[in-house]
């Protein structure tokens, strides 16, 4: 009988927390996300299935989504009694401190089919944060600072306000080597930048990989969709090769894309590499500076 807990890395979306409902993980490296018992959790259980079988998308493009096994009954973190639940990787599971930043891409967040009520509540969101001005948000991050420090865990309401030159700074903190948890200290970047950034497998060469496909792909249109940018900060501070990683979360929105580009999401994807290309480029000329 496996135990679930609740998930020590995640930084949005809702928690199992104090009697809510929410995701749980197990020892074995799966994640299982509660079913939305609107249309919204028969949609995300149905893209899973549909992703995984549909022969149009490159096999070099699966590497970005979490792996899925299907639906399971399970006792609700809520308490609520059985519930099903997508039952999907643990994205977190091979990492002992995770930095993450968690991105929703895309200027307008609401899918064709919302309801005006859900339209009003998005658009409501959209504006106060960067979704209209940048294309994307931050939702969520966590930035490990060492064993002393732990973690760097902004409060998501204030994260899902940030400006572009907080999201900036959250860019820079992401590779810096210095443990501060000053949040608006400068934070210097050292070799992180080119290790995380930059290369052939880095943030930034994955990123290029994806948005070519979205360049070209008319399957979906992914709304409200995020973006995960994860690294272990720690190890890479040992030494060791560290291979950043990037993966698309929360399909709950996702719609037939029916021969159209997806430009809002399109949109927002390129708009999230200028910020980390033009952050990359800083960090390597202060440090050659």
């Amino acid at each position: 009988m496996p135990m679930f807990k609740v998930p020590d890395h995640q930084v949005a979306g809702h928690q199992a927390l104090n009697g809510q409902l929410g995701p749980l993980i197990d020892e074995t490296g799966l994640f299982y996300k509660p079913l939305q018992e609107d249309e919204r959790g028969l949609r995300e259980a149905e893209f899973y299935k549909t992703f995984s079988a549909d022969v149009r998308v490159p096999d070099h493009i699966r590497k970005f989504f979490p792996k899925s096994f299907g639906t399971k009954l399970l006792d609700a973190s809520d308490g609520s009694g059985p519930l099903s639940h997508l039952v999907l990787e643990d994205l977190m599971s091979k990492y002992e401190n995770p930095s993450i930043v968690d991105f929703k891409i895309g200027s307008r967040t609401w899918y064709p089919q919302a309801t005006d009520e859900y339209i009003e509540k998005c658009l409501k969101k959209d504006k106060i944060t960067s979704s209209l001005s940048l294309g994307f948000r931050i939702s969520g991050l966590q930035i490990y600072e060492g064993q002393e420090s732990g973690y760097w865990k902004p409060d998501r309401k204030v994260t899902i306000k940030y400006k572009p030159e907080d999201v900036r700074m959250v860019l820079r903190k992401f590779v810096s080597v210095n443990q501060s948890s000053d949040s608006k200290k400068e934070s210097g970047c050292s070799t992180f930048a080119s290790s995380v950034y930059g290369g052939s497998s880095g943030i930034l060469a994955q990123l290029q990989e994806l948005k070519s496909w979205f360049e070209e792909q008319t399957i979906y249109h992914f709304y409200s969709c995020s973006v995960l940018m994860v690294y272990d900060k720690e190890s890479l501070a040992k030494g060791k090769e560290v291979v950043p990683a990037i993966k698309l979360v929360d399909f709950a929105h996702v719609v037939e894309g029916e021969g159209i580009l997806d430009h809002n999401f399109l949109g927002g994807l390129c708009s999230l590499i200028k910020f980390i290309s033009d952050t990359n480029k800083d960090c390597l000329q202060n440090q050659g500076s």
